[in-house]
């Protein structure tokens, strides 16, 4: 039999089809499989004063207020007049908000 030690120590090119073969078999199961729970999971934005407005059920200026007020600046990506809003992190930062009130 193989020993995996021994051939992990020779250079690609000297290694016949079957040794390496045998070392990628190997090394392949001990790989572990990537959660792909998360990855899959994809982000939900919203765009714009139009989109806060949509997403929290008010109106643009009431919208614009909210964005004004720094309440929600960790959900919110600006570049220029473009305005990106991750939607499950602007509703929890407001619920936060929200909850310290009262």
């Amino acid at each position: 039999m193989m020993e995996i030690q021994e051939l992990l120590k020779k250079p690609l090119f000297q290694l016949t089809t079957e040794e390496f073969l045998f070392i990628n078999n190997k090394t392949s199961n001990e790989i572990t499989p990537i959660n792909t729970d998360q990855n899959t999971q994809s982000k939900k934005y919203v765009y714009g004063i139009k989109g806060i407005a949509t997403l929290f059920g008010c109106s643009k200026p009431t919208a614009n207020r909210l964005k004004k007020s720094k309440k929600i600046d960790a959900a919110i990506t600006q570049i220029g007049r473009k305005i990106i809003v991750d939607a499950d992190l602007a509703m929890k930062l407001a619920k936060v908000e929200k909850g310290g009130r009262k």
